[in-house]
């Protein structure tokens, strides 16, 4: 008989475990729900449901990057070189990621990231999977099946193109192998798959699966759900629905080179969203910017009384929004900006280039819709307007932080099925429907005159990164493609300490297993990572260049008080 590690009632009011691997310890509750309780009862399905959307937004404020999934995007983001963020203050919270130092085996910031995918959305995920027998559900029950797989899904996809070790200027691949300080072949593994069946013997030795094997996974995961969650009936985008899973497969099939498929399942969500792509007077608004859920495929929502909220501080808002009084971003200790080369390269009839703060005496300085302009007087050029406060509000953080954040929009699926068509159709294919979709959602003027497949390729990939700026996506493109970053050039916005140049994607971007998996999971710590770490000097220091000792990197960072 299998026993759920949590009470249905303490999952439906959003507690997570606390343990940080991918372990499952079999815990039993005083009070317990078995598989048969569960399976003959729709309102413990439904209550097991929730325990995702709360782990979509769980928060600790021991550290305040803890507040959820909408933190681990703004991790991806700050390591690539589209997100520069003011470090006059030295407050920024999430430093290590951008200088990439102290994120190995041994710290905080390592055994975050695997405790909160593994205790917190995939154990909601498995509690739901385990919670319902498709043989004997209802068909409530198996919508909640297929949402249940969905956002299982997303975490193992997550997890996969984080975690899969490719070789870089840092680590090399000597005859098609990457070999680590255990002397094994680790090229192309990525993380443990637990599942609702797996036992703690077998979660003890559960080795990293392999490309292939996290593949085959998350397909069988998202062609399941594909099939059950057109029994869902809920329409509250804080669940995903059967354009979600579309979307998951459209990404999924990118990740693996499967373009065909990709360019289906990308227009495949499009014809199946409730939504379409964000207007410029939508997307511009004051108000409701990029913060409210109706606007988008699947939603994180913030509510006035989550502790992320009541904190003040530990939020999506408080990180991401530079027009509140409060706060990491608005209150100034870390302005969000983006990089200055890549804004100089948005064309300036590009309704999106006034997400952010122009430069004095450029075309568009007053066309930039700020709440406050006085306000806005005191934030850097380049600074982001893209991510409202609730309602416009300033300064009641209750109000402000009250937000939605997006897990997936509809406009992704655009540049997706632009890039697989490229790919499969030709370049003039892809650069097509790249027209198409800005000549009549972004920019009436838009043209490229790219012509071959890797210059319509750079200009697919450039305009989704401008479209997702800020929405934890691309990381995984810079990856994938292998695109070196660029951070350390005259006129760069980025903190000097942190102004890296790569010539292949950055090695920081194979994440690390951290100390307590390999405690735990053998399997897994003799094909362990290695710690990228402090292997890239910024731009302009030679690694002898006594200068760079006067630039030393810190050792730490300052908080903001929590309310």
């Amino acid at each position: 008989m299998k026993k759920f590690k949590y009470p249905i009632l303490t999952l439906a009011l959003g507690a997570l475990a606390l343990t940080t691997t991918s372990c499952i310890d079999e815990v039993t509750p005083t009070t317990v729900a078995t598989e048969e309780m569960v399976n003959e009862s729709a309102a413990m399905q439904e209550g097991l449901l929730y325990g995702i959307n709360s782990a979509m937004i769980a928060t600790s404020t021991d550290n305040h990057f803890r507040f959820g999934y909408s933190s681990l995007m703004h991790v991806r983001d700050v390591m690539t070189g589209d997100m520069a963020i003011d470090q006059e203050s030295q407050y920024d919270q999430y430093w290590s990621w951008e200088q990439n130092s102290y994120n190995g085996r041994d710290y905080t910031r390592a055994g975050y990231i695997w405790s909160y995918y593994y205790t917190g959305i995939i154990n909601a995920a498995n509690n739901v999977v385990g919670g319902v027998n498709p043989a004997t559900a209802s068909e409530e029950g198996l919508g909640i099946l297929g949402v249940g797989l969905a956002a299982r899904a997303l975490a193992y996809l997550d997890l996969a193109q984080m975690y899969e070790v490719k070789a870089n200027d840092i680590l090399p691949e000597v005859d098609g192998k990457i070999i680590n300080a255990k002397g094994n072949d680790i090229k192309g593994l990525t993380v443990p798959i637990v599942t609702d069946e797996a036992t703690e013997e077998q979660a003890h030795s559960n080795p990293r699966a392999t490309r292939e094997e996290m593949f085959a996974f998350i397909e069988n995961d998202l062609l399941n759900a594909e099939q059950y969650i057109t029994h869902f009936t809920t329409s509250d985008k804080t669940f995903p629905h059967l354009d979600a899973v579309y979307g998951l497969q459209a990404r999924l099939y990118l990740w693996h080179g499967d373009y065909d498929k990709a360019y289906t399942a990308a227009v495949n969500a499009i014809n199946n969203s409730s939504v379409v792509p964000i207007s410029e007077e939508r997307g511009l608004s004051k108000t409701n910017g990029f913060n409210t859920s109706s606007d988008f495929m699947w939603a994180g929502q913030f509510a006035k009384e989550n502790r992320a909220v009541t904190s003040g501080i530990a939020n999506w808002t408080s990180m991401m929004s530079n027009e509140t009084t409060y706060g990491y971003a608005g209150g100034g200790a870390c302005w969000v900006q983006i990089d200055a080369s890549m804004y100089s390269r948005i064309s300036e009839t590009d309704w999106r280039k006034k997400w952010f703060k122009a430069p004095k005496g450029s075309a568009l300085e007053s066309q930039v819709p700020f709440i406050d302009d006085e306000w806005a007087e005191d934030m850097p050029v380049y600074s982001s307007v893209k991510f409202r406060p609730g309602q416009g509000e300033m300064q009641d953080y209750t109000v402000a932080s009250s937000v939605a954040f997006p897990i997936m929009r509809v406009e992704e699926m655009y540049f997706i099925a632009a890039e697989a068509a490229a790919r499969t159709q030709g370049p003039a294919a892809g650069l097509a429907a790249l027209t198409d979709f800005m000549q009549t959602y972004r920019d009436p003027d838009y043209s490229s005159d790219a012509s071959s497949l890797e210059d319509v390729i750079d200009e697919i990939i450039f305009q989704k990164r401008v479209e997702l700026w800020g929405e934890g996506l691309t990381m995984f493109d810079i990856k994938r493609l292998n695109m070196p970053v660029t951070r350390g050039y005259e006129g760069s916005n980025f903190d000097p300490d942190y102004q890296y140049n790569t010539t292949t994607f950055p090695g920081w971007m194979n994440f690390v297993l951290p100390r307590s998996e390999e405690n735990n999971n053998p399997a897994a710590a003799d094909f362990a990572t290695p710690d990228p770490s402090d292997k890239y000097l910024p731009w302009g220091f030679e690694e002898e260049d006594e200068t760079r000792a006067a630039a030393p990197r810190r050792a730490g960072h300052k908080v903001l008080k929590l309310k």
